[in-house]
């Protein structure tokens, strides 16, 4: 087993989990926010993708933060006739984020990111255990 190769592949998935919450904390942090003006639209949900790509130097598969894709749900809507961002009914365009489904993908993307971390740390175990056989 090339115990470099392992952690190169581990790095790329924490490099990918990283833009991905990112991403996540973007749509979090634009929760609620509302357009500028009347009739315009607000922020739009932003979905993180991967892609998997064949890196040659280490002859193997690795993950990559794809393309960052806007959500094409409709937006939420809450009357509030003295809004600036009000139209002539009184609505308020609001966000697309659903605060609950990005808390769930933030935790997953944690969890992900852990994982690849936790595979280095092992890694990185064995690297200094095969060091001292070989010392001894």
């Amino acid at each position: 087993m090339d115990f470099l190769k392992t952690i190169s592949i581990a790095a790329s998935g924490l490099k990918a989990q990283s833009g991905r919450m990112r991403v996540i904390a973007e749509n979090m942090a634009n929760a609620d926010s509302t357009a500028e003006r009347p009739g315009a639209d607000p922020y739009r949900r932003k979905i993180p993708t991967f892609q998997n790509r064949f890196d040659r130097e280490l002859e193997a598969n690795v993950v990559a933060l794809g393309r960052v894709r806007p959500d094409q749900t409709q937006f939420r809507t809450r009357i509030e006739p003295g809004h600036p961002a009000a139209d002539a009914e009184g609505r308020v365009k609001l966000p697309n984020v659903n605060s609950l489904v990005e808390t769930v993908d933030m935790r997953e993307a944690q969890r992900s990111y852990e994982a690849n971390l936790n595979l280095i740390s092992a890694t990185r175990r064995m690297i200094s255990r095969t060091l001292e056989i070989l010392r001894a």
